[in-house]
């Protein structure tokens, strides 16, 4: 007796735990799957813009920039406000970051995860560059651990 209300109850259970057929919609013939592409895209079959592709750092932004007008005639050295762009990354006074991963790239402004090497030491670093519209003007903003608090602004330097 005792057995047979053990097996009882263990078949409640497992029925309890099972799914019921019966009771699951059918699929809406209306709704489609969308595919997804190798590359993680959503299956629209676009491409990333070629400016995003090809990772480079627009000419817009290239070039010498002071945070003070001291940065940019300082022949001694000792410019430490002095940052310098080119299409491969940004020269600071004691470190270099490289363009890793673009996320933005539009016309006057630019954000990307930048690979920095600089007194021994290895970090990456999530940026983004504004440059005004008359091309005198750079704001670098910095995003996650250890990003700057407030934006920094640069005036280019003379040529």
């Amino acid at each position: 007796m005792r057995t047979l209300l053990t097996l009882s109850l263990s078949a409640l259970a497992l029925a309890a735990c099972a799914e019921n057929v019966e009771e699951q919609p059918e699929p809406d013939a209306s709704e489609t799957i969308m595919p997804v592409e190798p590359d993680g895209g959503i299956g629209d079959g676009a491409t990333p813009p070629a400016d995003m592709v090809d990772g480079d750092i627009p000419a817009g932004f290239h070039g010498r920039w002071g945070l003070v007008p001291a940065d940019c005639t300082s022949d001694r050295g000792d410019a430490k406000g002095l940052i310098n762009i080119d299409a491969e990354g940004i020269q600071f006074y004691e470190s270099r970051g490289v363009v890793g991963t673009v996320e933005t790239s539009e016309p006057g402004q630019f954000r990307a995860t930048y690979d920095f090497t600089g007194e021994g030491m290895e970090w990456t670093r999530d940026m983004e560059l504004s440059v005004s519209e008359d091309g005198t003007q750079l704001v670098r903003s910095e995003y996650g651990e250890d990003a700057l608090a407030e934006p920094l602004t640069y005036t280019k330097c003379p040529a």
